[in-house]
């Protein structure tokens, strides 16, 4: 710990990586990374910023990491450089998402804004479009109640879990084909509307425990490779025999590796044994309403 109240001048211009974290820096200014076109990590977390230049990242043209984690920015730095692949900026006090923000950044891969008091209506629709390599969002412990829309079709992740999110619908996940996992626990959500679970046919992992659900999802039986479904802590309290498995005995692509059902109202004597006749592990399916 420095306790560094500014980004230090005269830095040498060969520097890569430059770790400034658990400092009390409370404003990055125009020019205090001039000269660093070498630098591919910039590490901010847990200082006191407030305030971003608007040209403060230009310089640096190789950047790929930019960690601003626990801080005190309101909103995005903008022009923020066109090499970036990971941008982390949990624990800030963010209220705004811009579209004009994420303009041109097409190496992200990776963007990370939980634990931010952040409204669905302070996120731009089609904010995180532009991002055309995007594969993981997270945006966790937040304020919003929806899903945002325009999503990139490339994303592989998208997690929301303790947000405000009430529903589901057919639109949330429209153009999400690539989507492997979806964290969506500890929400308030009491339907997934069906059709929903369509838009995201390479789904392998279902993460819906801590809502307010009465019933499965629909359409997981269709789902070739779908492995897990956490649906504990609900209010589900009955459980169909299609609802897991395909009619019949057709089989899936992917065999269940984890299903929760415990701590709902249903009983698992109440399910029939033939619901979960396409999964060959038994202890794959985690019933009894354990405490």
């Amino acid at each position: 710990m420095l306790g560094l109240e500014k980004v230090p001048k005269d830095l040498p211009p060969d520097t890569a990586l430059l770790d400034l974290q658990n400092n009390k820096i409370t404003e990055i200014k125009d020019g205090d990374f001039k000269n660093l076109k070498n630098l591919h990590t910039l590490i901010l977390i847990n200082n006191k910023i407030s305030k971003i230049s608007p040209g403060a990242f230009a310089p640096l043209v190789k950047l790929e990491r930019l960690y601003l984690s626990k801080n005190q920015l309101k909103e995005l730095p903008e022009k923020m450089p066109k090499t970036l692949q990971e941008l982390r900026a949990h624990e800030n006090e963010i209220t705004k998402v811009r579209k004009a923000v994420f303009n041109g950044l097409n190496q992200m891969i990776v963007v990370e804004l939980g634990t931010n008091p952040l409204k669905s209506s302070g996120i731009e629709n089609g904010a995180f479009q532009g991002m055309k390599k995007l594969s993981y969002i997270r945006i966790a412990d937040t304020n919003i109640t929806t899903i945002p829309q325009g999503l990139p079709p490339s994303l592989t992740e998208l997690h929301l879990d303790g947000n405000k999110i009430t529903k589901v619908d057919a639109t949330s996940l429209k153009g999400l084909n690539n989507l492997a996992k979806l964290g969506l626990s500890f929400n308030s959500i009491s339907a997934v509307d069906n059709g929903s679970l369509a838009n995201t046919p390479h789904l392998r992992e279902l993460h819906l425990n801590n809502n307010k659900l009465i019933k499965v999802p629909g359409g997981l039986a269709d789902h070739k490779y779908i492995q897990v479904v956490y649906l504990h802590n609900n209010n589900i309290s009955a459980v169909g025999s299609n609802d897991f498995c395909p009619p019949g005995y057709n089989t899936k692509k992917a065999s269940y590796s984890g299903v929760s059902l415990f701590s709902n109202p249903v009983q698992y004597w109440e399910i029939q044994p033939s619901t979960f006749r396409c999964v060959y592990v038994r202890s794959a399916i985690q019933l009894g309403n354990f405490k």
